[in-house]
């Protein structure tokens, strides 16, 4: 005859405001990682010169269609181009892609209604020119091109009211994502962005 288990235990259960406890730290912690990644990648003003350590190899252009990163073609929306630029950011940094190459390799995977728009945006350039232009300016280009003012305050709409949907977590940090990368003058700092996201928590 098999034994039976007399143990008790019990799991200890959460209260609403201990999960959002949890919730808001982490979120704290990881929004503060990337307030850091991105102030260093954008500001002029940081030391550049090289500390001793050895230079990564860059990549080249085959290694970084190696990665498969995502192709854009101008007619999937606003959420495909956000996917495209989280990809093709994914792509960089696998492939060590320089500063210099980042431009002519996103807009080599640019196909259709985009590459057109590109091509009508270099074509007064010299293409050297228009590669030269930084990564996050192309990006602020296609956000004008893609993403009209129009969809922009809809976005914004949505992120201002955005909740979360019975115990979906998921589903809300992905889209809150999508709308704070698409809305970024709703969130000019890492507290506003984390008063809205813990606002559309229960």
């Amino acid at each position: 005859m098999p034994l039976k288990r007399t143990s008790t235990f019990e799991a200890p259960v959460m209260t609403q405001a201990a999960i959002r406890k949890l919730v808001a730290d982490s979120v704290t912690v990881a929004l503060e990682a990337q307030a850091t990644t991105m102030a260093n990648t954008s500001n002029p003003n940081r030391n550049t010169s090289p500390t001793g350590s050895p230079v990564a190899k860059t990549g080249n252009y085959k290694e970084f269609i190696s990665c498969q990163p995502f192709y854009f073609n101008g007619t999937e929306g606003a959420v495909c181009l956000i996917r495209w630029f989280e990809r093709i950011k994914l792509v960089f940094y696998h492939c060590r892609c320089a500063k210099e190459n980042k431009v002519t390799f996103a807009t080599g995977t640019l196909t259709d209604d985009a590459l057109s728009w590109w091509n009508t945006y270099a074509q007064p350039m010299v293409a050297d020119q228009a590669n030269k232009i930084t990564w996050t300016e192309l990006k602020r280009l296609l956000t004008n091109k893609y993403c009209p003012q129009t969809k922009v305050r809809k976005m914004e709409e949505e992120l201002y009211n955005l909740i979360i949907k019975g115990n979906d977590l998921k589903t809300y940090v992905r889209r809150f994502q999508e709308l704070a990368v698409l809305c970024p003058n709703m969130m000019p700092n890492i507290k506003k962005l984390l008063e809205a996201f813990i606002r559309g928590l229960p």
